[in-house]
């Protein structure tokens, strides 16, 4: 089996839920703490081995590319002042992997800008990471997953236990009977299911290690949930064995993720990964502590 090397991570949407924010500023160049929260998503790419990375872009997304770009007359500017804490934070952004660049063009939906990846990938396994879900790299996750794609072939997909009145805003897996609770195979799934409907609870979150035969059932797959080409029910066609790439297997995930998706989300976010800080941590703590005795 060909060994994955590369990862996409979709960055092609337009991040309303954060208007006036992101009227200019790509939603991904929002800081989490002090750290745009792509950043985390190619440094988990990178702690897994994989270095080359195809970000799907669209209008206004130029600020990645900065991003991830050597800035000299900053780096000047810091080196001449002998400010190595702050040198070494802009520079860590500089040489994590080798980033590429293709722009959607349609905002179609995930499948479709998956699609657009079909060119850089070729004919190899990949990765996709999706920007609004942060996992801690002390619960690692994406390396799981690879070793899972390794064992059985086909395609592997993250998932996560969430309450029943939860699963109606995710894909839901659906796991054959008997198999490894950790470790299901999958043959089936519902992007958004309806109340009571749900097979599972075991919601997709934004990890997936796929096949390269993806991209053929992504180029026949109709428009289906919002109007969009939807990845899910491409990877329904291969779990079910309608369409070769398979099988499908999930990675159950139940360590430390971080949801920026929304204004709340996000803000919980910021505030846990502060918390956790060892540099701004004690403090932040204490008056947290002080604010929420005080005012609420």
């Amino acid at each position: 089996m060909s060994r994955v090397r590369k990862a996409v991570i979709p960055a092609a949407g337009l991040g309303t839920r954060f208007l006036p924010a992101t009227k200019a500023t790509p939603k991904e160049m929002l800081p989490v703490v002090d750290t745009p929260a792509i950043q985390y998503v190619v440094e988990e790419a990178a702690g897994a081995g994989l270095d080359d990375v195809l970000m799907i872009t669209g209008r206004n997304k130029r600020a990645l590319e900065d991003h991830f770009d050597r800035n000299h007359e900053l780096v000047t500017a810091l080196r001449r002042k002998g400010d190595e804490r702050r040198l070494a934070a802009v520079t860590a952004s500089d040489d994590l992997a080798t980033v590429h660049y293709v722009r959607q063009g349609d905002p179609l939906g995930l499948g479709h800008a998956v699609l657009c990846a079909a060119d850089h990938v070729g004919d190899e396994p990949f990765a996709v990471l999706l920007g609004d879900d942060l996992i801690d790299p002390r619960d690692p996750l994406l390396g799981t997953m690879l070793d899972v794609r390794e064992r059985y072939g086909g395609c592997v997909v993250a998932l996560m236990e969430v309450p029943d009145e939860d699963i109606g805003r995710y894909g839901c897996a659906s796991p054959a009977p008997g198999s490894s609770p950790d470790v299901p195979r999958i043959t089936g799934l519902v992007e958004k299911p309806a109340p009571g409907t749900a097979p599972s609870n075991l919601a997709v979150i934004g990890r997936y290690v796929l096949s390269p035969e993806i991209f053929d059932v992504l180029r026949t797959t109709p428009a289906g949930t919002g109007g969009e080409i939807q990845l899910t029910d491409a990877l329904r066609a291969l779990a079910s064995g309608t369409a070769p790439g398979g099988p499908v297997h999930g990675v159950v995930f139940r360590g430390r993720r971080y949801d920026t998706g929304d204004r709340g989300a996000y803000l919980r976010a910021v505030v846990r990964l502060a918390c956790e800080r060892e540099d701004l941590g004690p403090d932040f703590r204490d008056w947290l502590r002080k604010y929420v005795a005080n005012e609420l």
